[in-house]
């Protein structure tokens, strides 16, 4: 499963390729389209960074880490599947070594801002609007106060919706202990908010296409003044 990003209409075109594919047109001179591996995995990426750092300009910075890293040794990534697995392990690294640099430097992260604002359905009252928006955000700071692998594995289970075996595959543990860990994590999240997960979780952290495009428009500058 990948991200809900929308495509770009000049990536509609290649939509039906798989991550393979796309990853071997890269390796073999066509750089441009590795944004579309970037647009598919972006959220993805941005929460597991999220969920370590509790800060969203630390987690971007982190994204962008990991897409060079997965750009500079694409080489390694055999698939056919598993590209999203592959990205998160890069990403959870380099999110942990931040976290450990900046905690040896005695560094505290401010309290993350609110995430971007996704656009509400036009069919809905503006009281309900604000009544869904400021019970994603509570979920959002409950979400925070979790310990952290309880955090990684609610956001790829719940939020980015992925398989068992695939948040097991991601995180390099076993699927008993994703089951266990969300089960906990569930269970602590459900003992703090009022209303049921399920009704809150849908229109948490959203991944507007501001931080979206500027996250690919940097990771290309980024690339051009390597070459």
């Amino acid at each position: 499963m990948t991200s809900k990003t929308a495509l770009k209409p000049h990536l509609e075109p290649f939509s039906a390729l798989s991550d393979f594919e796309v990853a071997q047109r890269v390796l073999n001179g066509d750089m441009p389209l590795f944004e579309l591996l970037m647009r598919r995995y972006n959220r993805r990426l941005f929460l597991v960074a999220r969920s370590i750092l509790k800060d969203d300009a630390l987690a971007e910075d982190v994204v962008q880490e990991s897409y060079l890293i997965a750009f500079e040794h694409l080489a390694q990534f055999k698939g056919p599947d598993g590209f999203g697995a592959w990205l998160v392990r890069i990403g959870s690294r380099q999110a942990m070594r931040m976290l450990r640099r900046r905690s040896r430097l005695g560094l505290v992260s401010n309290e993350p801002g609110l995430a971007d604002e996704a656009p509400a359905p036009a069919r809905m009252e503006p009281e309900q609007i604000q009544i869904d928006r400021e019970a994603s955000h509570l979920l959002e700071r409950e979400l925070d106060r979790l310990p952290r692998d309880f955090r990684i594995i609610f956001v790829l289970r719940e939020l980015e919706e992925l398989s068992t075996a695939e948040t097991a595959e991601s995180l390099e543990i076993t699927p008993g202990t994703v089951k266990s860990r969300l089960h906990r994590a569930r269970s602590l999240l459900q003992l703090r908010l009022s209303r049921p997960l399920a009704a809150m979780k849908a229109d948490a952290f959203p991944f507007a296409g501001t931080r979206c495009d500027r996250i690919v428009a940097t990771v290309f500058e980024r690339l051009s003044a390597k070459s």
